[in-house]
């Protein structure tokens, strides 16, 4: 009987570890779809800064060797 019992709780540990697996696979599984939007945008955001014109008079990005520090 008192095996039963042993087995018993060894397999209610089992389904408790196995319900706390599903949930945090489940919390993961949120984390990377959020992750991949927040890319999917990033990616979206450079591929339009790209497209800008590189003109340094209207604000656009220039190299910055072309910088010349302050006291020039």
């Amino acid at each position: 009987m008192d095996k039963l019992n042993d087995t018993e709780q060894r397999l209610m540990e089992l389904e408790v570890k196995a319900s706390f697996t599903e949930d945090l696979l489940d919390q993961l599984d949120q984390v990377i779809v959020r992750q991949q939007e927040q890319i999917d945008q990033l990616v979206r955001e450079l591929a339009q800064l790209r497209q800008q014109p590189g003109d340094a008079g209207s604000g656009g990005l220039r190299p910055a060797s072309e910088d010349l520090p302050p006291h020039y």
